[in-house]
C-alpha cells in the first residue's frame, strides 16, 4: 500500500487492524502447513480412475475460480483502504491545525486577563466533551464560535473516515482468509488427482497420457465450419485465443504464456481493447446470454456447469476453444464434452 503521513496524535486503528491481518495470515500458513489432502479411493479401472480425477480436476478449478475472484477483490481493496487512510491522515491534520489555532486564541486572551469559560472548557482534559455542549455558552465570540463549528464538523468527519477504514480493513483481512483458504481447496483436489494417478500402473498412466496427448493434438485437424464472429472484438479476442493454441494450462494463470479458463478469456478480450471481469462467474453476467447453441457465433463466450466455473471461446461448428485442465493445453473440443449453460456476447 501507500505510505501515509503520521499526523499528531496517532490513530491505532490501522496498525490493530493490521497486527490481525497479519496474525490471520501466520494462523492460515500454520494450518496449510499441517494439512493433508485426504486419501482417495482405488480406482477400479482406468476408466474409473479418469472420472474420479476429472472430477477432482473440476473442484479444483470451482475452488481456483473463487481464488480469482478473492484475488481482484483484494486488489480493489488495497486501493481503497489506502486511500481512506490517506483521507484520515490528511483529516487528522486538519483537526490539530484547528485545535492549535483556538489554542492560540486561548493564549492571547489569557495575555489579556484570562481565558474565556468556553476555551477553558474546550482545553480540559476531556475537550470532546466540549463539542457537545459549546454551543449552549452565550459568551462564544463570533470568531470562536465560527472556529469550535469547524473544530466540531472535522472531529465529526474524521470519525466517520476512521470507521470507514476500520470496515475496509476489516473486510481486507477476511478476503486475505479467503484467498488462502481457496488456494489451499485447490491445492488439496489437485494432491488427491495426483494420488490417484500414482495409484495406477506405469501402463495405465501412460494410457491415460496418451489420452491426453490425442486431445491435444487434435487441434490441428479441427473443423470448425464457416461460422463468423457477430461482432469485430469479438473476432479479435477470438484471434489472440487461437494464437495460445498448444499453451499449457496452469491454475490461475492469465498469460501471457500459461492460462486457466477465465484467465484465457479475460486475456484474449483485454488484448482486443475489451475489459471483462477477471472469473467464469462474473464473465457470465458479462454481456448478452445466449441460450441456444444454433444461435452462437465465433468469439462468443460459453458457460459451462451449473456454477458457472469454466468459461471458452465458441470457435464454430460445435467447437469450443478453451484452456481445459492441467496436464492439457490450449486447444478445441466439443461443446458437449462439458454441460453447456448459454453463452455471453460480449
Amino acid at each position: 500500500m501507500a505510505s501515509h503521513r503520521r499526523p499528531k496524535p496517532a490513530s491505532r486503528t490501522r496498525v490493530t487492524v493490521l497486527t490481525a491481518t497479519a496474525a490471520a495470515a501466520v494462523a492460515l500458513s500454520a494450518q496449510a502447513a499441517s494439512a493433508a489432502p485426504a486419501k482417495p479411493s482405488k480406482p477400479t479401472s482406468v476408466k474409473d480412475a479418469k472420472a474420479q480425477v476429472d472430477t477432482l480436476y473440476s473442484q479444483a478449478e470451482q475452488a481456483t475460480e473463487k481464488y480469482n475472484g478473492a484475488n481482484e477483490k483484494l486488489k480493489s481493496l488495497q486501493t481503497e483502504a489506502s486511500t481512506l487512510q490517506d483521507q484520515v491522515a490528511r483529516q487528522q491534520e486538519h483537526l490539530n491545525t484547528l485545535r492549535d489555532s483556538l489554542g492560540t486564541i486561548a493564549a492571547s486572551q489569557y495575555r489579556g486577563g484570562g481565558i474565556d469559560p468556553s476555551l477553558q472548557l474546550f482545553l480540559s482534559s476531556n475537550p470532546d466533551s466540549y463539542l457537545d455542549q459549546a454551543t449552549a455558552l452565550d459568551q462564544i465570540s463570533s470568531l470562536q464560535s465560527s472556529a469550535l463549528q469547524q473544530l466540531q464538523d472535522a472531529k465529526r468527519t474524521l470519525d466517520q473516515e476512521r470507521a470507514e477504514a476500520t470496515a475496509k480493513l476489516a473486510e481486507l483481512q477476511a478476503t486475505r482468509t479467503e484467498l488462502g483458504q481457496r488456494k489451499n481447496e485447490a491445492k488439496t483436489k489437485l494432491a488427491q488427482a495426483q494420488a490417484i494417478l500414482n495409484s495406477l500402473t506405469a501402463a495405465q498412466r501412460q494410457q491415460l497420457a496418451n489420452d491426453d496427448a490425442r486431445a491435444n493434438r487434435s487441434t490441428d485437424r479441427v473443423d470448425l465450419g464457416d461460422a463468423k464472429p457477430a461482432t469485430a472484438r469479438a473476432a479479435s479476442a477470438f484471434a489472440y485465443a487461437q494464437g495460445k493454441l498448444g499453451k499449457s494450462y496452469v491454475y490461475g494463470a492469465s498469460g501471457p504464456n500459461t492460462f486457466d479458463c477465465s484467465g484465457l478469456t479475460s486475456w484474449a478480450y483485454r488484448q482486443a481493447g475489451v475489459t471483462i471481469p477477471r472469473t467464469a462467474e462474473e464473465q457470465a453476467s458479462a454481456g448478452t446470454r445466449i441460450y441456444s447453441e444454433s444461435k452462437l457465433s465465433v468469439g462468443d463466450l460459453v458457460i459451462f456447469y451449473g456454477d458457472y466455473h469454466h468459461v471458452g471461446f465458441y470457435a464454430g461448428n460445435g467447437m469450443v476453444l478453451h484452456a481445459p485442465k492441467p496436464g492439457a493445453v490450449v486447444r478445441y473440443e466439443s461443446i458437449g464434452n462439458m454441460p453447456f449453460q448459454f453463452g455471453v456476447r460480449i
